[in-house]
Parts: C-alpha cells; sequence; structure tokens
C-alpha cells in the first residue's frame, strides 16, 4: 500500500508552518536550451540549505509525546543531519547524530549550531548503523532513517506539492535520485495532485542502483559510486522503492561532465548556488531532450551545501 491522499494533505498542512515556502525560479536562456519550459523549484534556499528538513520536521511531528522526550537519532553525514537538528531545537526535542569521522567539519559544525549532539564514527555504513543501534538502546531514541521513512518521505514531497500548488499544469517533475525520499515524496505528490504529471528521476552513471531497481524490480546496490555528486551515493530502502516502482515512469542516467556542466549552467545562467547532486534533473533534460521538448517541467533543486573550496569547475 502507498500512502493515501489524505496523509498526502494533512503532511502538507503539518509540515507548512515550519518551513520556506521556496522561490520558483525560471530561466529564459535554459528553456532555449531544453527546448521547454523549465520551472526550478529553489530548495537550496531552505532551511539548512536543502529539502531534508521537510521530511525531519514531519517525522518528528508524528511521534507520541513519550517518543518525543526521548529523543530522535539518525545517523548521516550532512544534510539530513542538519536537517534533524534544526527541527528537533524547533519542537525541543533532543538530536544525537551519528556523523562519519571524515564528514566535513562545516558541516559538523552547523550541527552543533543547530543543537546537534553529535558522536563520530568509522566512516562505513556498518559502523554508523551500529553507533545508531546503540544510542537507541541507550536512550531510547527514535530512529529516523534520513530517505527509508513514510513520514520522512511524505515530508519530502511538500516541495512539489507546493511546486504544483503554482503550476498545476506540468508535464513532468524530475529530481535527483540517492536515498530515494525526495522522488518517491514527489511521485506521491504528483499522483494525487496533478493527474497528468509524470515523475521522472535523475541519477549519475556512477551510482546508478535506482535505475537498476526499476529495470529488474528489486533494489539493487552500487558496489562504488564515484560521482560528483556526492549527496547521492546512498542507496534505496525498500519503503520508498515500493513508492518508486509504482509511480516514477523512467530514471534518465547522466555523465559526471554532463552534471558538472549542467551545475555550471544554473551557477552562471540563474546566479544561484547549487550542490551537484541539484544540477542531475537539469543534466538529465538537456541529454534527453526529445522526451521533453515544447513540454512544462518542474525541476527541483534539492540543496545548495556545496563545498566552495571544491567546486568541480
Amino acid at each position: 500500500m502507498i500512502p493515501s491522499k489524505e496523509e498526502v494533505v494533512a503532511t502538507y498542512t503539518r509540515v507548512k508552518p515550519f518551513v520556506h515556502q521556496t522561490p520558483v525560479l525560471t530561466s529564459s536562456l535554459l528553456n532555449k536550451l531544453a527546448e521547454a519550459k523549465l520551472y526550478f523549484k529553489c530548495e537550496n534556499f531552505q532551511k539548512t540549505g536543502a529539502f531534508k528538513m521537510r521530511g525531519a520536521i514531519n517525522a518528528i511531528q508524528q511521534l507520541s509525546e513519550a517518543q518525543k522526550q526521548a529523543g530522535v537519532v539518525t545517523h548521516s553525514s550532512g544534510n539530513f543531519a542538519q536537517a534533524l537538528s534544526l527541527a528537533a531545537k524547533n519542537l525541543n526535542v533532543k538530536a544525537y547524530i551519528v556523523m562519519p569521522s571524515n564528514a566535513p567539519q562545516v558541516k559538523k559544525d552547523a550541527v552543533l549550531e543547530y543543537g546537534g549532539i553529535i558522536t563520530e564514527s568509522e566512516p562505513t555504513l556498518d559502523a554508523r548503523e551500529k553507533e545508531a543501534n546503540r544510542i537507541q538502546k541507550e536512550t531510547g531514541a527514535t530512529f529516523i532513517h534520513p530517505s527509508n521513512n513514510t513520514d520522512v518521505i511524505l515530508g519530502q514531497g511538500t516541495a512539489a506539492m507546493e511546486l504544483l500548488s503554482k503550476h498545476q499544469d506540468l508535464d513532468y517533475i524530475l529530481t535527483p535520485v540517492g536515498g530515494g525520499g525526495l522522488i518517491a515524496g514527489t511521485a506521491l505528490a504528483a499522483h494525487y495532485g496533478a493527474e497528468k504529471c509524470r515523475v521522472i528521476g535523475g541519477e549519475p552513471y556512477e551510482a546508478d542502483d535506482a535505475w537498476r531497481s526499476l529495470q529488474t524490480g528489486k533494489i539493487e546496490t552500487n558496489e562504488t559510486a564515484n560521482t560528483v555528486a556526492d549527496g547521492l551515493r546512498t542507496n534505496l530502502g525498500d519503503k520508498n522503492f515500493h513508492i518508486i516502482n509504482k509511480l516514477v515512469t523512467e530514471i534518465i542516467r547522466v555523465e559526471e561532465t554532463e552534471i558538472i556542466n549542467a551545475m555550471r549552467l544554473i551557477w552562471e545562467r540563474m546566479k544561484i548556488v547549487v550542490e551537484p547532486s541539484s544540477a542531475v534533473p537539469l543534466a538529465a533534460v538537456l541529454r534527453k531532450k526529445i522526451i521533453f521538448e515544447n513540454k512544462k517541467i518542474g525541476i527541483i533543486i534539492s540543496g545548495g551545501n556545496v563545498d566552495l573550496k571544491n567546486l568541480p569547475f
């Protein structure tokens, strides 16, 4: 079963007071390049600089009072760590964050600033999970997965709901695909909110587990994920894949050079700071122009937390 229309609408109402209604920008030059009308939903202007605040705030709101008293725990190297920390602070809940020892210091500093309690782990998924389990047992905190959690997925879908409230007649919405929370939430929003709007994912060839999962009908994983789009190096989970498998039309894979070129185009032409993952949907549109010709396309710019000392161009 996928979440109901009632759940999707209730989430939108619940999340709205705690997040920015981010702008939708257009660019006549990018429209000309794509030979389509593009509407960029700019979650790089969201609190903590990424869409993940939406899912974090929704997931915490759904907890019982007793669970809130005990706090929440997650493992994340960046954007969700910051989002859960700020969401928890806003709701007066403790947030325990397991971060790999090699996470950028700037991200650790942001988590601390938002009131998150950091525990460092070895930089492997196994080590992160073990540390989160330990904290869960010791504190009674509720584990909230960054993407494979129904309340997180529903929260992430509110960005697309805002976009569709302004542009009901979109033919497509494109999002990047990493852990799968954003595209699953977007697919639910489009499924219930815009009958003819189809949802397509963009993914690097270097981390194409979601593309392969749609081909085989079961969750595939990445042996390596050597992509500049660092936010997309994670794998799908069973909760989001169930929705993706039912509601996502297609996933388009793109080369590393295409991601970098698209990121540069957004910086130069739209004058906004986006991270590499955010450029993947535009790269997908430009790669498969024939699909999108003369169509109205929403693009979710997922975030703007980029390491300025390490730009790929």
